[in-house]
């Protein structure tokens, strides 16, 4: 099965993601989508937010529905 990619976000794919049994799915970086809507779109952050986590985060169309990670930051990661 081939990979999905989420149209419009292209500039926000950083990689790929796999696991042992299955195909290679798109990796997405969640923050720079959300960026994507307010830049293109005009949208506020929470209106992005809402959007993309209702429209993009909450289709899941398969096995090969791409993934949107939220990177730590070292901050984050206790560093």
């Amino acid at each position: 099965e081939e990979a999905l990619f989420a149209d419009g976000f292209e500039d926000a794919l950083i990689g790929y993601c796999e696991r042992c049994g299955t195909s290679p799915v798109a990796l997405y970086d969640y923050d720079k989508c959300i960026a994507i809507l307010m830049k293109r779109d005009g949208m506020t952050l929470d209106d992005a937010v809402e959007f993309f986590e209702f429209n993009t985060l909450g289709s899941f169309v398969g096995e090969a529905t791409p993934m949107f990670a939220k990177l730590l930051t070292g901050r984050a990661r206790g560093h």
